[in-house]
């Protein structure tokens, strides 16, 4: 997996990391500040932890009445890491107002594409964008300033979207509109004609960007891919889990190495449970600290999720790497952490990248809870001993990372989010100053 890790490091590195993770204005962010200070930081999942669908869980509620004081300013650094990529980190902010009641800043949301921001080799080139929602909107606000999407595609070349029937062309155009050589895909998310946008996304990365083309099977490996959201299944109103996005990549990543017999290669993954989305989702921490308690810098996250193969997955990844760059300093230590768990092999030349870009977080834990309203046995009430081993018979983890038991094991599990927040202050021997304490 040596590929998957090295560009992003690479676009780490010809970027100026502080001033793309923290470019956004921070109007309307209400932080509180005074002696009563933290060191701990807390992120949270959405989608099982805050809302099931477009219904609130009754906890989250309760839960943010104890985070921000009787000003509605927070009282402990708070992210919200969501897979979604299907909206901007402002609608998404107003959304959270809504549920949760108290004011939710952008700065405060981290959407599964933010880290493209970072990968400005590719935001001059034009680039196929797939999923749904304000998928062109949402590019040029990441930087991309020719992004295309998949109907854009479809309507310049009709004949390319075949499997509907009902949407054939009865009649050919005598020439085809002729689109700018596609220069990478993004996948924001999963899409609504999925038979659409496979069909279109290989033709992309079989024929070297012209997708009009015969196919050119020999060409390896393909243009670069980039995805967001990784989730194979995710909780909405339904009693069952629902097809996420990682299902979209499994059947992309079958039919390319059935017509092709090669493996399909990402450039880069986003999203939970992908190290970069941590790293990121540190910094945005670290900056909402330094505004509240300039000399007290958080040392530890609690990551708050439904989702062994995601959220915790993730949050136990990160603290392995944190656990290794605190114990055992410098870049080799790095490499071996992340080879150990599969992520990655990385060459010589990219430990010095490694060394400088990663040792930037103040955090020096970071620590899982696992709430039993989403994904996870959402129908059964807590285990009586949560300290016992949880093993998955089956991996649903994306293909490029490998399953390893104790990255799925929580540190806690608790009932709902509201738990969650109760374990962590008693955890932190933290009592908030003018917080409501009696919901």
């Amino acid at each position: 997996m040596g590929w998957f890790w090295q560009p992003v490091w690479r676009a780490i590195r010809t970027l100026g990391t502080r001033e793309v993770l923290w470019r956004e204005s921070r109007a309307g962010l209400c932080l509180a500040s005074g002696d009563n200070k933290t060191s701990f930081g807390l992120l949270f999942d959405i989608d099982g932890v805050l809302v099931r669908g477009k219904t609130p869980i009754p906890a989250a509620k309760k839960a943010f009445q104890k985070l921000v004081n009787k000003q509605g300013q927070f009282v402990v650094p708070v992210v919200f890491v969501t897979n979604a990529g299907n909206c901007l980190r402002q609608t998404k902010a107003d959304q959270l107002t809504d549920i949760l009641g108290v004011p939710i800043s952008q700065d405060q949301v981290m959407m599964s594409h933010s880290p493209l921001r970072i990968f400005k080799q590719y935001h001059d080139k034009c680039v196929l964008v797939s999923g749904q929602g304000p998928v062109l909107e949402i590019a040029k606000y990441l930087g991309f300033s020719n992004p295309i999407t998949v109907d854009s595609v479809r309507e310049s070349y009709p004949f390319l979207d075949m499997v509907d029937h009902s949407r054939r062309p009865k009649i050919l155009p005598s020439t085809a509109l002729d689109l700018p050589k596609i220069g990478a895909v993004i996948l924001f998310g999963e899409p609504i004609r999925w038979e659409t946008n496979l069909q279109i996304i290989i033709d992309v990365l079989l024929t070297g960007g012209y997708p009009a083309n015969p196919y050119q099977l020999e060409q390896y490996p393909h243009l670069p891919l980039l995805a967001c959201n990784m989730d194979l299944l995710w909780m909405t109103e339904a009693r069952a889990p629902r097809f996420g996005h990682g299902i979209f990549m499994v059947c992309l990543e079958n039919i390319y190495k059935k017509i092709t017999g090669k493996d399909l290669k990402y450039e880069a993954l986003m999203g939970k449970p992908s190290e970069v989305t941590y790293h990121y989702a540190e910094y945005l921490i670290r900056m909402q600290a330094a505004e509240m308690q300039p000399n007290k810098p958080v040392q530890t996250l609690y990551t708050i999720g439904d989702n062994l193969m995601t959220d915790i997955y993730g949050a136990n990844l990160f603290n392995r790497y944190l656990q290794e760059k605190n114990s055992r300093k410098g870049s080799k230590a790095l490499v071996q952490v992340l080879s150990g768990t599969g992520m990655t092999t990385v060459s010589q030349e990219e430990e010095p990248v490694l060394e400088s870009e990663l040792s930037l977080p103040t955090a020096t834990s970071c620590r899982s809870v696992l709430v039993c309203t989403g994904i996870y046995n959402h129908h059964t009430k807590v285990p009586a001993d949560t300290s016992k081993t949880i093993k998955e018979t089956v991996f649903h983890g994306h293909r490029d990372f490998r399953f390893d038991p104790g990255l799925v094991e929580p540190g806690h599990i608790v009932e709902d989010v509201n738990a969650a927040v109760d374990l962590i202050f008693q955890l932190e021997t933290f009592i908030p100053d003018g917080s409501d304490r009696t919901a």
